[in-house]
C-alpha cells in the first residue's frame, strides 16, 4: 500500500517541514536531533540538504532552534526553551479544537489603540490576531470565541503587545443587526473555505483509500503525515471555530476535520516509529 502525499504546484515551504516534524517527532524524542538525522527524514520528503541547511539558519535566526554538539552524535539543533509554550499551544489548537464553540460560551473581544509613533505595533497586533482566529468588527476591535482567550492572553504576553491591548468577555451579542450577517463580515468565510477545500481535495483519496493499519508501512506514513499536518496546522487558526449557528450552510469545515482525523489516527504512530528508526541508525 503506498501513502506517498499528492504533488501540489505549492509544496510546503523546507522551513514549515523542519517546524512540523520539530514539533510533532523530536519535541517527543528529547527536543534535539542531529543535522545528518534531519537531512535524511527531509530527503524523504524531497527537500536537499542545501536547503535544509538554509532553512535551519533562518530557524536560528528567528530564535527557534539552538545549536549543540553531542558527543558521539555530532553536530545538531534543539527547540529553544521558549518553543515549549508555542507548541503546546499549537497541539491544543492543531488537535483538540476541532469542534465548533457553543453559542452561549461567549465572547472574547480584544480593544486596543496604539499611538502613530509606534504604529509597527499596531500592525504586529493586526496581524497576530488575525492569525489566532480573531475577527475584525471595527478598527481596533477585534472577537473570537471566548474559548480563545488563553491563548490570546499568553500569545500577547510572549510578543509584549499586552501594555495595548484591553481584553473582555461578553456573554452574548445585544444588537443591532442580526449577528450572523455580522460575523460574515467579520470573518472572511470565502477565503477560510477555499483553504478547507484545498485541504480536502489533496488528501481525501488517501483518507478513503482501504487500507489495514497493522500494515501501514512508516516510511510511506511518514512522507505522507509530514505534508499533511503542514498543511492542516494553519486551518485551526484561521479558522477558530465559530458556533455552528453563525456557520455558512454548506461550511466545508466538516469534511476536512474528517480527512484530517482519519489520516492522523492512521499516520501519526508509524510516522512517529519511522523518525525512531532512523535517528537509531544514524546515532549508531
Amino acid at each position: 500500500m503506498s501513502e506517498d502525499p499528492p504533488r501540489s504546484e505549492a509544496p510546503p515551504r523546507p522551513s514549515s517541514l523542519i517546524h512540523t516534524v520539530y514539533g510533532e517527532f523530536v519535541r517527543r524524542l528529547g527536543g534535539w536531533i542531529s543535522i545528518a538525522d534531519l537531512i535524511a527524514l527531509m530527503a524523504e520528503l524531497d527537500v536537499d540538504a542545501p536547503a535544509v541547511r538554509s532553512a535551519i539558519s533562518r530557524l536560528k535566526k528567528a530564535g527557534t532552534l539552538l545549536q549543540e554538539r553531542r558527543d558521539g552524535a555530532g553536530t545538531g539543533y534543539r527547540l529553544a526553551p521558549a518553543m515549549g509554550p508555542v507548541f503546546e499551544e499549537g497541539d491544543r489548537r492543531i488537535f483538540h479544537s476541532l469542534e465548533p464553540a457553543a453559542l452561549a460560551d461567549g465572547w472574547v473581544v480584544a480593544v486596543f489603540s496604539v499611538p502613530e509613533s509606534e504604529r509597527a505595533h499596531r500592525h504586529k497586533l493586526r496581524s497576530r490576531l488575525s492569525w489566532l482566529g480573531f475577527g475584525n468588527a471595527a478598527p481596533g476591535v477585534w472577537l473570537a470565541p471566548a474559548r480563545l482567550l488563553p491563548d490570546a492572553r499568553r500569545l500577547l504576553e510572549r510578543l509584549g503587545l499586552d501594555a495595548y491591548v484591553h481584553l473582555f468577555l461578553s456573554a452574548e451579542y445585544a444588537g443591532f443587526t442580526d449577528l450572523r450577517t455580522a460575523v460574515a463580515d467579520w470573518w472572511d468565510f470565502p477565503a477560510i473555505e477555499a483553504q478547507y477545500a484545498a485541504f480536502t481535495d489533496a488528501w481525501r483519496p488517501a483518507a478513503a483509500r482501504p487500507r489495514d493499519p497493522a500494515g501501514v508501512d512508516p516510511a510511506e506514513a511518514f512522507r505522507a503525515y509530514v505534508p499533511m499536518l503542514t498543511q492542516w496546522r494553519r486551518l485551526p487558526y484561521l479558522d477558530p471555530g465559530l458556533p455552528e449557528p453563525l456557520l455558512p450552510a454548506d461550511w466545508n469545515a466538516v469534511a476536512a476535520r474528517a480527512v484530517f482525523t482519519d489520516l492522523h489516527a492512521l499516520l501519526a504512530g508509524p510516522s512517529l516509529r519511522h523518525v525512531e528508526q532512523i535517528t537509531a541508525q544514524e546515532s549508531r
